[in-house]
Protein backbone atom coordinates (compact mmCIF):
# COMPACT_ATOMS: atom_id res chain seq x y z
CA UNK A 1 0.00 0.00 0.00
CA UNK A 2 1.21 3.23 -0.84
CA UNK A 3 1.57 6.75 1.24
CA UNK A 4 -1.11 9.07 0.40
CA UNK A 5 -0.78 12.61 1.28
CA UNK A 6 -4.35 14.60 2.27
CA UNK A 7 -4.78 17.87 2.77
CA UNK A 8 -7.51 19.53 5.02
CA UNK A 9 -7.51 15.96 6.62
CA UNK A 10 -9.21 17.67 10.13
CA UNK A 11 -11.61 18.56 8.05
CA UNK A 12 -15.14 17.81 7.85
CA UNK A 13 -14.65 15.49 4.74
CA UNK A 14 -10.88 14.57 4.33
CA UNK A 15 -10.80 13.23 7.83
CA UNK A 16 -13.34 10.61 7.00
CA UNK A 17 -11.47 10.40 3.64
CA UNK A 18 -8.38 9.51 6.14
CA UNK A 19 -10.40 6.93 8.39
CA UNK A 20 -11.11 4.76 5.57
CA UNK A 21 -8.03 4.89 3.84
CA UNK A 22 -6.40 4.10 7.01
CA UNK A 23 -8.99 1.01 7.56
CA UNK A 24 -7.48 -0.17 3.83
CA UNK A 25 -4.19 -0.26 4.94
CA UNK A 26 -2.20 2.75 3.64
CA UNK A 27 -0.55 4.78 5.71
CA UNK A 28 -1.80 8.19 5.34
CA UNK A 29 0.00 11.77 6.24
CA UNK A 30 -2.13 15.12 7.19
CA UNK A 31 -1.92 18.06 6.36
CA UNK A 32 -4.41 20.69 7.83
CA UNK A 33 -3.94 24.03 9.01
CA UNK A 34 -6.95 24.01 11.90
CA UNK A 35 -8.40 27.12 10.12
CA UNK A 36 -11.86 25.06 9.99
CA UNK A 37 -10.60 21.73 10.84
CA UNK A 38 -10.38 19.85 14.12
CA UNK A 39 -7.86 18.48 15.78
CA UNK A 40 -10.18 15.70 17.06
CA UNK A 41 -10.95 14.39 13.57
CA UNK A 42 -7.50 13.27 12.63
CA UNK A 43 -6.79 9.27 13.01
CA UNK A 44 -4.14 8.73 15.38
CA UNK A 45 -2.81 6.36 12.66
CA UNK A 46 -2.03 9.12 10.63
CA UNK A 47 0.80 11.41 10.77
CA UNK A 48 0.03 15.19 10.86
CA UNK A 49 1.77 17.94 10.12
CA UNK A 50 -0.19 21.83 10.80
CA UNK A 51 0.49 23.62 7.96
CA UNK A 52 -1.44 26.15 5.64
CA UNK A 53 -0.77 24.58 2.09
CA UNK A 54 0.75 27.79 1.09
CA UNK A 55 3.37 27.84 3.18
CA UNK A 56 7.22 26.94 1.67
CA UNK A 57 7.38 24.31 4.35
CA UNK A 58 5.53 22.04 1.94
CA UNK A 59 8.82 21.29 0.40
CA UNK A 60 10.64 19.58 3.54
CA UNK A 61 7.48 17.62 4.19
CA UNK A 62 7.09 16.51 0.59
CA UNK A 63 11.07 15.60 0.85
CA UNK A 64 10.43 13.59 4.42
CA UNK A 65 7.57 12.06 3.57
CA UNK A 66 7.39 11.13 -0.44
CA UNK A 67 3.77 10.32 -0.42
CA UNK A 68 2.78 8.49 -3.98
CA UNK A 69 -0.94 10.15 -4.41
CA UNK A 70 -2.27 13.24 -2.49
CA UNK A 71 -6.02 13.87 -2.01
CA UNK A 72 -6.13 17.75 -1.96
CA UNK A 73 -9.46 18.81 0.40
CA UNK A 74 -7.70 21.87 1.64
CA UNK A 75 -9.75 25.23 0.92
CA UNK A 76 -11.43 27.79 1.87
CA UNK A 77 -15.41 26.79 1.12
CA UNK A 78 -17.45 29.49 1.40
CA UNK A 79 -19.44 31.09 -1.52
CA UNK A 80 -19.88 34.85 1.07
CA UNK A 81 -16.34 34.54 2.38
CA UNK A 82 -15.61 34.50 -1.73
CA UNK A 83 -17.82 37.57 -1.93
CA UNK A 84 -16.84 39.46 0.97
CA UNK A 85 -12.46 38.98 0.11
CA UNK A 86 -12.03 37.47 -3.27
CA UNK A 87 -8.33 37.68 -2.76
CA UNK A 88 -7.96 35.53 0.17
CA UNK A 89 -10.34 32.81 -1.87
CA UNK A 90 -7.80 33.16 -4.27
CA UNK A 91 -4.92 32.79 -2.15
CA UNK A 92 -5.56 30.20 -1.22
CA UNK A 93 -7.73 27.84 -3.08
CA UNK A 94 -5.47 29.14 -6.55
CA UNK A 95 -1.98 29.84 -4.57
CA UNK A 96 -2.32 27.47 -2.30
CA UNK A 97 -2.84 24.53 -4.82
CA UNK A 98 -0.17 25.56 -7.11
CA UNK A 99 2.24 25.41 -4.10
CA UNK A 100 1.42 21.98 -3.67
CA UNK A 101 1.19 21.18 -7.54
CA UNK A 102 4.58 22.58 -7.70
CA UNK A 103 5.51 20.03 -4.50
CA UNK A 104 3.91 16.91 -6.65
CA UNK A 105 5.68 17.93 -9.67
CA UNK A 106 9.20 18.11 -7.54
CA UNK A 107 8.53 15.38 -5.64
CA UNK A 108 7.03 12.39 -8.36
CA UNK A 109 3.98 12.39 -7.06
CA UNK A 110 2.23 9.87 -9.16
CA UNK A 111 -1.28 11.01 -8.91
CA UNK A 112 -3.47 13.93 -7.79
CA UNK A 113 -7.52 13.50 -6.38
CA UNK A 114 -8.95 16.80 -6.28
CA UNK A 115 -11.99 17.48 -4.53
CA UNK A 116 -13.74 20.29 -6.55
CA UNK A 117 -17.29 21.67 -6.48
CA UNK A 118 -20.19 20.38 -9.20
CA UNK A 119 -22.85 23.31 -7.26
CA UNK A 120 -20.66 26.16 -7.40
CA UNK A 121 -18.47 25.48 -11.33
CA UNK A 122 -21.61 25.03 -13.26
CA UNK A 123 -23.24 28.12 -11.62
CA UNK A 124 -27.02 28.39 -12.34
CA UNK A 125 -27.77 24.89 -14.30
CA UNK A 126 -28.93 25.46 -17.84
CA UNK A 127 -30.58 21.60 -17.62
CA UNK A 128 -30.77 19.43 -14.64
CA UNK A 129 -29.26 17.38 -13.51
CA UNK A 130 -25.40 18.85 -14.52
CA UNK A 131 -23.46 16.51 -16.17
CA UNK A 132 -19.97 16.75 -16.62
CA UNK A 133 -20.52 18.32 -19.83
CA UNK A 134 -22.59 20.96 -18.31
CA UNK A 135 -21.23 24.72 -19.28
CA UNK A 136 -19.13 25.97 -16.93
CA UNK A 137 -19.85 29.38 -15.81
CA UNK A 138 -19.72 29.75 -11.92
CA UNK A 139 -21.00 32.71 -10.64
CA UNK A 140 -18.78 33.05 -7.42
CA UNK A 141 -15.28 34.23 -6.49
CA UNK A 142 -15.09 30.50 -4.99
CA UNK A 143 -16.67 28.79 -7.72
CA UNK A 144 -13.94 30.61 -10.13
CA UNK A 145 -11.67 29.61 -7.76
CA UNK A 146 -12.42 26.17 -7.55
CA UNK A 147 -12.59 25.73 -11.01
CA UNK A 148 -9.53 27.76 -11.90
CA UNK A 149 -7.55 24.73 -10.04
CA UNK A 150 -9.45 21.87 -12.71
CA UNK A 151 -7.75 23.66 -15.35
CA UNK A 152 -3.85 23.68 -13.53
CA UNK A 153 -4.41 20.53 -12.51
CA UNK A 154 -5.10 19.24 -16.27
CA UNK A 155 -2.45 21.33 -17.00
CA UNK A 156 0.24 19.60 -15.12
CA UNK A 157 -0.58 16.38 -16.59
CA UNK A 158 -0.15 17.67 -19.88
CA UNK A 159 2.95 19.14 -19.04
CA UNK A 160 4.61 16.94 -16.63
CA UNK A 161 3.11 13.60 -16.83
CA UNK A 162 0.82 14.27 -13.30
CA UNK A 163 -2.20 12.02 -13.16
CA UNK A 164 -5.48 12.99 -12.02
CA UNK A 165 -8.84 12.71 -10.82
CA UNK A 166 -11.44 15.46 -10.08
CA UNK A 167 -14.36 14.86 -8.17
CA UNK A 168 -17.61 17.50 -8.29
CA UNK A 169 -19.20 17.42 -5.37
CA UNK A 170 -22.80 18.32 -4.65
CA UNK A 171 -23.85 19.41 -0.94
CA UNK A 172 -22.33 17.13 1.22
CA UNK A 173 -23.30 16.99 4.74
CA UNK A 174 -23.03 14.33 7.75
CA UNK A 175 -21.06 13.41 11.04
CA UNK A 176 -17.96 15.97 11.60
CA UNK A 177 -19.49 18.75 9.82
CA UNK A 178 -19.27 22.18 11.34
CA UNK A 179 -22.19 24.75 11.22
CA UNK A 180 -20.44 27.53 10.12
CA UNK A 181 -21.17 28.76 6.49
CA UNK A 182 -24.00 28.77 4.02
CA UNK A 183 -23.37 25.21 2.38
CA UNK A 184 -23.95 23.52 6.34
CA UNK A 185 -27.66 23.92 6.12
CA UNK A 186 -28.11 20.58 7.94
CA UNK A 187 -25.68 21.01 10.62
CA UNK A 188 -26.85 24.08 11.10
CA UNK A 189 -30.21 23.46 11.46
CA UNK A 190 -29.55 20.14 13.81
CA UNK A 191 -27.59 22.01 16.11
CA UNK A 192 -30.05 24.48 16.40
CA UNK A 193 -33.19 22.72 16.91
CA UNK A 194 -31.20 20.44 19.50
CA UNK A 195 -30.78 23.92 21.47
CA UNK A 196 -34.08 25.00 20.93
CA UNK A 197 -32.56 27.99 19.07
CA UNK A 198 -33.99 30.87 16.54
CA UNK A 199 -33.32 29.26 12.94
CA UNK A 200 -32.94 31.80 10.08
CA UNK A 201 -33.56 30.60 6.50
CA UNK A 202 -31.76 33.05 3.87
CA UNK A 203 -33.58 33.51 0.86
CA UNK A 204 -37.54 31.73 0.55
CA UNK A 205 -36.05 28.42 1.23
CA UNK A 206 -37.45 27.50 -1.50
CA UNK A 207 -33.66 26.82 -3.21
CA UNK A 208 -32.86 23.73 -4.00
CA UNK A 209 -29.76 21.85 -3.28
CA UNK A 210 -28.75 17.72 -3.65
CA UNK A 211 -27.68 16.54 -0.72
CA UNK A 212 -24.97 13.73 -0.73
CA UNK A 213 -23.95 11.81 2.89
CA UNK A 214 -20.11 12.16 3.34
CA UNK A 215 -20.04 8.25 3.07
CA UNK A 216 -20.57 8.15 0.09
CA UNK A 217 -17.94 10.95 -1.22
CA UNK A 218 -15.92 9.15 0.78
CA UNK A 219 -16.23 5.27 -1.08
CA UNK A 220 -15.76 7.62 -4.37
CA UNK A 221 -12.33 9.04 -3.18
CA UNK A 222 -11.27 5.27 -1.91
CA UNK A 223 -12.49 4.32 -5.61
CA UNK A 224 -10.32 6.94 -7.13
CA UNK A 225 -7.17 5.46 -5.59
CA UNK A 226 -6.78 2.87 -7.77
CA UNK A 227 -8.98 3.39 -10.79
CA UNK A 228 -9.72 6.28 -12.97
CA UNK A 229 -6.75 8.25 -14.64
CA UNK A 230 -7.33 11.63 -15.90
CA UNK A 231 -10.79 11.97 -15.33
CA UNK A 232 -13.72 14.17 -14.00
CA UNK A 233 -16.79 13.10 -12.20
CA UNK A 234 -20.01 14.84 -10.66
CA UNK A 235 -20.90 13.31 -7.64
CA UNK A 236 -24.81 13.65 -6.86
CA UNK A 237 -27.64 11.77 -6.24
CA UNK A 238 -29.39 13.53 -9.33
CA UNK A 239 -32.48 15.05 -7.09
CA UNK A 240 -33.01 18.42 -5.24
CA UNK A 241 -34.28 18.79 -1.88
CA UNK A 242 -35.45 22.25 -0.85
CA UNK A 243 -34.20 24.06 2.50
CA UNK A 244 -37.62 24.55 3.97
CA UNK A 245 -38.00 20.77 3.30
CA UNK A 246 -34.44 20.00 5.04
CA UNK A 247 -36.39 21.66 8.16
CA UNK A 248 -39.37 20.43 8.34
CA UNK A 249 -37.65 16.97 8.18
CA UNK A 250 -35.38 17.75 11.05
CA UNK A 251 -38.33 19.60 12.65
CA UNK A 252 -39.95 16.07 12.71
CA UNK A 253 -37.13 14.02 14.06
CA UNK A 254 -35.87 16.60 16.69
CA UNK A 255 -39.13 17.59 17.89
CA UNK A 256 -38.51 21.40 17.19
CA UNK A 257 -41.56 23.51 17.79
CA UNK A 258 -40.49 26.62 15.93
CA UNK A 259 -41.21 28.10 12.79
CA UNK A 260 -38.07 30.01 10.83
CA UNK A 261 -37.45 32.99 10.21
CA UNK A 262 -36.65 34.50 6.75
CA UNK A 263 -33.52 36.68 5.94
CA UNK A 264 -32.43 37.69 2.55
CA UNK A 265 -31.08 35.38 0.12
CA UNK A 266 -26.89 35.42 -0.05
CA UNK A 267 -25.42 36.87 -3.48
CA UNK A 268 -23.66 34.20 -5.62
CA UNK A 269 -25.68 31.46 -3.77
CA UNK A 270 -27.29 29.27 -6.96
CA UNK A 271 -31.36 28.63 -6.72
CA UNK A 272 -31.68 25.25 -7.64
CA UNK A 273 -28.79 22.57 -8.63
CA UNK A 274 -28.10 18.90 -8.71
CA UNK A 275 -25.72 16.68 -10.66
CA UNK A 276 -25.66 13.37 -12.36
CA UNK A 277 -23.54 10.56 -11.72
CA UNK A 278 -24.15 8.47 -14.35
CA UNK A 279 -20.54 8.36 -15.24
CA UNK A 280 -18.80 7.68 -11.76
CA UNK A 281 -21.74 4.74 -12.02
CA UNK A 282 -20.29 3.05 -15.20
CA UNK A 283 -16.87 3.91 -14.91
CA UNK A 284 -16.37 3.43 -10.88
CA UNK A 285 -19.07 1.58 -10.16
CA UNK A 286 -20.03 4.51 -7.97
CA UNK A 287 -24.16 4.94 -6.60
CA UNK A 288 -24.97 6.67 -3.68
CA UNK A 289 -26.28 4.55 -0.95
CA UNK A 290 -27.58 6.61 1.85
CA UNK A 291 -30.39 8.02 1.15
CA UNK A 292 -31.42 11.37 2.78
CA UNK A 293 -34.07 9.93 5.19
CA UNK A 294 -31.55 7.68 6.67
CA UNK A 295 -28.76 10.33 6.41
CA UNK A 296 -30.37 12.97 7.99
CA UNK A 297 -30.94 10.20 10.97
CA UNK A 298 -27.47 9.29 11.32
CA UNK A 299 -26.35 12.78 11.26
CA UNK A 300 -28.50 14.24 13.97
CA UNK A 301 -27.75 10.94 15.99
CA UNK A 302 -24.34 12.33 16.10
CA UNK A 303 -25.20 16.04 16.79
CA UNK A 304 -26.92 14.32 19.77
CA UNK A 305 -24.32 12.69 21.22
CA UNK A 306 -21.92 15.72 20.54
CA UNK A 307 -24.60 18.04 22.42
CA UNK A 308 -24.37 15.43 25.86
Amino acid sequence: MGKILVTGGAGFIASHVVDSLIEQGHEVVVLDDLSQGDVANINPKAKFFQTDIRAPMLNEIFSKERPEIVNHHAARTSVKHSLSDPSDDAEVNIIGSLNLLQNCRKWHVKKIIYASSGGAVYGEPVYLPCDENHPIAPISPYGISKYAVELYVKSYLRNYGLNYTILRYANVYGPRQISAGEAAVIAKFSNQMLRNLDITINGSGEQERDFIHVRDIVRANIMAVEQSENRVYNLGTGKTTSVNCIFHSLKSLTGYHDEPHYAPDIKGEIFKTSLAADKAKRELGWVPEIDLDDGLRITLDYYKKMNI
